[in-house]
Formats: structure tokens, sequence, C-alpha cells
């Protein structure tokens, strides 16, 4: 089959295509490059995964529907050849997002919209939404389920994920688009964007450097290994394909959570350094915990991650490790 995928030269978008691609199917990543972080780290995924003789990469902006219409029309994409879209290009971030609220609604929401119409104008039959935990705001009550309202989101970047649903559910209703939404909760492993927490703090912690420690450590996160996201993701597609005109939002977690100052633990007896804290107030924006209730990704996908933070996390060093200095 053959798959769009946006964001597809980013942290989960670039393992998403390699398992496509491993398994046979045909991928159009569509990447714009920007310099979010280092696009040169993006350019290095995009590098690896044309070894495949089933990748296309498109260039271009989601946000702007000319350039991205030619994009998939040269890489020979015609109406009704795509199989479904994974749609994971997104601005990412929650304090970012409350410094450019509008590049974050542009990106997010417009960028989604563009891409719906897209699978419209395509006869697309498949829709995959990458989403985020951060639609459940600051919730006392865990674990969070697909049917809690989410109707309080307390960042410009979980407002705009949650839009990017309802967006989602309209096209749906409309178009009789299958569509899926899934709600990833800390997404983390090798190839992980540099400005995310293990990401961050393991390169500074390695260099002897003090870490950004915000609030009292007692923040909990439900930390999901890429490769469990990428099976979700897979069964999501599946999912999607057999059943026409579907609409569903499910999490994608690990149903556990860390405290910060327990991963701070975790990377420091991976790395063999002691971690020096720079302490800083709690940030506007974050919540105090997230924890996923995975019930519905079992029965509708087959979803059952396998990878705990104490195995995850020693993966990550590995990985990291063997990168080139700098």
């Amino acid at each position: 089959m053959r798959f769009v995928v946006t964001g597809g030269a980013g942290f989960i978008g670039g393992h998403v295509c390699g398992r496509l691609l491993a398994a046979g199917h045909e991928v159009v990543c569509v990447d714009s490059f920007d310099d979010f972080y280092d696009p040169a780290v993006k350019r290095r995924t995009a590098d690896g995964l044309s070894s495949f003789p089933g990748f296309t990469l498109v260039t271009a902006d989601i946000r702007d529907q000319p350039a991205l219409r030619e994009g998939v029309r040269a890489a020979g994409v015609r109406p009704g050849s795509v199989a479904c879209i994974v749609h994971l290009a997104a601005r990412a971030g929650v304090r970012p997002s409350i410094e450019d609220p509008v590049l974050y609604s542009q990106v997010n929401l417009d960028g989604t919209a563009c891409m719906l119409e897209l699978a419209r104008e395509l006869n697309v039959g498949a829709f995959i939404f990458g989403s985020s935990s951060s639609v459940y705001g600051d919730r006392a009550e865990v674990p969070f389920r697909e049917d809690d309202a989410a109707a309080a989101p307390i960042s410009p970047y979980a407002a705009t994920k949650r839009a990017g649903e309802l967006m989602c559910h309209a096209y749906a209703h409309l178009y009789g688009l299958s569509v899926l939404c899934l709600r990833f909760f800390t997404v983390y492993g090798p190839r992980q964007r540099p400005d995310l927490a293990i990401h961050k703090f393991a390169r500074l912690m390695a260099a002897g450097e003090p870490i950004p420690f915000f609030g009292d450590g007692s923040t909990r996160r439900d930390y999901t290994y890429v490769d469990d996201i990428v099976q979700g993701v897979e069964g999501a597609i599946r999912f999607a394909l057999a059943n026409p005109g579907c609409f569903e939002v499910v999490n994608l977690g690990e149903s556990d959570t860390v405290t910060l100052s327990r991963l701070v633990e975790l990377l420091s007896a991976s790395l063999g350094v002691n971690a020096v804290l720079r302490r800083l107030p709690a940030q506007p924006g974050d919540v105090e915990r997230t924890c996923a209730d995975i019930t519905r990704a079992r029965e509708l996908l087959g979803y059952a991650p396998t990878t705990r933070i104490e195995e995850g996390i020693p993966k990550f060093v590995e990985w990291l490790r063997a990168q080139p200095k700098g």
C-alpha cells in the first residue's frame, strides 16, 4: 500500500516511516525541515529512509496548500492511490506555544485542515491524526480516559491539538473519512527531539552540566517508548482501513507514571553520573500528571506496550552514546 506521512523526518514520524517501509509499503514523506530544532537531524533521518526503494520525500509546509498539492502530485500521488494519511507534522511543545500561540494555531490547526482537505481531494479512505495527552488539561483524576471531557486545555499547544481532533471529527462526519485521533503520552526513545526532557537532561548530564529542574520533582508523566507508539499507529491504520467511516479517539501510553525525580535517577544510573540540578519554579502550562487508560487501545488496536521506563532509558542512553560528538 501507499501512505503519506507528514512530519515523516521527525522523531515519531521517522520511526513510523521506517516500520512501514520495512513492511514493503510505499511512503511519501512530507516534511518542511523547519528550524524548531536543527534541520540537519531530520535530514539524517530522511537520508536513512531514502535507502528504501519505496521512499519518496516531499519538502513542503503543510500550511501551503498549492505547494502541498504540487509536491504529492510530483511524487506520483493521484486520487485513489493512497491508502492512508498519517498526519504527525505539528509545532510541538507546551512552553514554546505560550510564547507564540499564533504560529501554533497556524501549523497545528490550519495545517491539519489542509491535510484533511488533501485527504478529501485524493479520496483517501483513512486518516490518522497525532494528538496529545495535553488535551486532558490539569486533571486530578487518573487514569485519563478518552470519554473524559478534554474541555479545559491549559496551553495553546493543548488547545490546538484538541481543535485538530474536532476538525477531524467534522471531516469524518461530512465525508465518511475513517479517522483515528491518537493521544500520545510523552514519547521517548532513539532520535527523540533534543528539546525534550529525557534527551536534553541526558546530554547535559553527560557533559557534566546542570539540568533545569522545574518544581519539586513530584510531577508525574506516562513515558511511552517510541516502539510501543509505532505499534499503536500500525494498529490504528489497520483499524481505520477495516472500518470505513469510523471515528475514534484512542490513548497511546504505557499506563504507568514516573516522577521527575525518578526519571533523573534512572538517567543518572544509565549514564553513570550524578545529576546536578538547577532548581526552577514550576512552569506555566505544565500539568501535574499524565496517565493513560489504554483499555480502548487494547480492544480496538491490539495495542500491547512492552517497554517499561527501566528498560527504555538504558536503550535511549545506548543510542545517545553511539551518536557523533556534538
